[in-house]
């Protein structure tokens, strides 16, 4: 059986249940699950290589010592199964103590369960949910990475999560910038809304580690902050289905520390991100910034956390909408300025619609920065749909393989028909209205069709025309 049958068969069952409500709960009761299962295996490893480690979650607690059904009919499962879960092992997961000397490994578990809620409410459901994750086992590395791929499915199905577009970005787009930003392993990397972590694991599939050493750099290394708690659980399980132990992620607001407190300890090398926009912030959050940069919306606040927390010769790859680069009100344009007199915005990749739905459909932009001197002009890059789309959509979404014109320019760079160069005198003269166009396209996107897209559109318009004559001759008769 695939890991995928496993997981359409528990989500069948889960909706079975009256207490599981939409696929916001869906995923979250699943991957507290899953968590606790997968932490379970890397507990053995653990244990195999170190006589002296001793679990921080309570014996009777343990997944191997409540979740596993012998067969034997003393499996706990029905009422007595969900007072157990609901009585006993939420109050004494959350009941754990950390302090400075627990080891991050450990003290992870508190902070997956400290927002983590159980919402089954039939405790049969719930057993032959656990049955068929026991199914799985997570202590072999391959098994770890296929249920992986699967995992990141269930990411893109969560159109009816309320702000799942906050925390997920397309796979390939963030692969893309990962390539393009080439982060090394001795470096500093950091997501300050890292959502699921999906920048982050495209940096470790990208560094290729290997050896002992190389896991612990990458684990001091990558550096994620997320405020809310669903993505924050999925985050850290996500990186430990990739085998990072002790994920350096915090549970936390990015944007609640003043900017101006930040020392060279508490920058990094290289900033990926995608950050949730079409948010605000109270006011409490935005005293944390400049009066000048104090925005409405939350990415520009990100913007702004970007450039106070980037090192000198660091480098950023973020994704912004098209309200950031034409957005004219006084804070925007202020942010702008910084940017653009001290650091150097060198590319900005725009994106057609669709890259993000089912999300939203809103038209994005990758923007590429260096902490290397101020802007002396930016190249545009406008990303070309494929001959025979009209735009992506969830059923045809963007691949990696699509990102080949951009990686191929990238380090020849040229004017065609896809790039251009826009000068700072001609910045300034609009304004700091980053929203520019290809010079000798205008603002119409070229729109290219297949033969058969052509005869379908031309067979639509010729019905159309059919109905209104039809309309209009028996208007007359009448």
């Amino acid at each position: 059986m695939t890991i995928e049958t496993l997981i359409k068969r528990i989500q069948n069952i889960m909706r079975q249940d009256a207490g599981v409500d939409g696929d916001a709960q869906r995923i979250s009761q699943l991957v507290w699950l899953l968590f606790l299962k997968v932490y379970d295996a890397k507990e053995e490893l653990w244990e195999f290589y170190d006589d002296k480690y001793t679990s921080i979650i309570p014996d009777e607690c343990r997944w191997r010592n409540w979740a596993i059904d012998e067969k034997d009919g003393k499996a706990l499962t029905g009422d007595d199964l969900l007072d157990f879960v609901n009585n006993t092992l939420f109050p004494a997961l959350k009941r754990i103590t950390v302090d400075e000397t627990t080891e991050k490994r450990q003290a992870i578990v508190k902070y997956v369960f400290e927002d983590a809620n159980n919402y089954m409410k039939n405790g049969t459901l719930l057993r032959q949910v656990i049955n068929i994750l026991n199914e799985v086992d997570f202590t072999e590395y391959d098994t770890r990475h296929a249920f992986n791929d699967i995992y990141e499915s269930l990411l893109r199905d969560l159109q009816s999560a309320g702000s799942a577009g906050e925390f997920y970005t397309p796979r390939p787009v963030t692969e893309f910038m990962v390539k393009v930003i080439e982060p090394r392993i001795e470096e500093t990397i950091a997501d300050f809304a890292c959502g699921t972590g999906g920048f982050l694991i495209s940096t470790l599939n990208y560094l290729k580690i290997h050896t002992p050493e190389e896991k612990e750099l990458a684990q001091q290394n990558l550096f994620g902050v997320e405020k809310k708690p669903l993505p924050y659980l999925l985050a850290i399980t996500n990186m430990i289905l990739h085998d990072i132990d002790a994920p350096n992620i915090l549970h936390d607001n990015s944007l609640a520390k003043n900017v101006r407190d930040y020392k060279e300890a508490d920058k990094f090398d290289v900033i990926l991100m995608n950050p949730p926009y079409g948010g605000t912030e109270q006011d409490s959050i935005k005293m944390s910034f400049p009066v000048a940069l104090q925005s409405a919306e939350t990415a520009d606040l990100f913007m702004v956390l970007i450039m106070y927390r980037l090192r000198k010769s660091g480098r950023v790859g973020v994704v912004l909408p098209d309200s950031f680069l034409f957005g004219d009100d006084n804070a925007k344009i202020e942010i702008k300025k910084k940017l653009l007199n001290e650091f150097n915005l060198h590319t900005i990749v725009r994106l057609p619609k669709g890259v993000f739905e089912p999300y939203t459909d809103i038209p994005t932009n990758l923007l590429f920065i260096s902490n290397d001197g101020r802007t002396d002009h930016i190249w545009y890059f406008e990303h070309p749909i494929p001959v025979g789309l009209k735009n992506y959509t969830k059923t045809k979404p963007i691949k990696l393989s699509e990102f080949d014109v951009e990686i191929n320019w990238w380090k020849n760079r040229v004017e065609n028909q896809h790039a251009w160069k826009v000068s700072m005198d001609e910045i300034v003269e609009r304004n700091y209205n980053l929203d520019i166009r290809h010079p000798f396209r205008g603002d119409q996107d070229i729109v290219e069709y297949s033969v058969e897209e052509l005869i379908v559109e031309l067979e639509d318009s010729m019905t159309n025309v059919r109905t209104l004559i039809k309309e209009i001759m028996e208007d007359e008769q009448r």
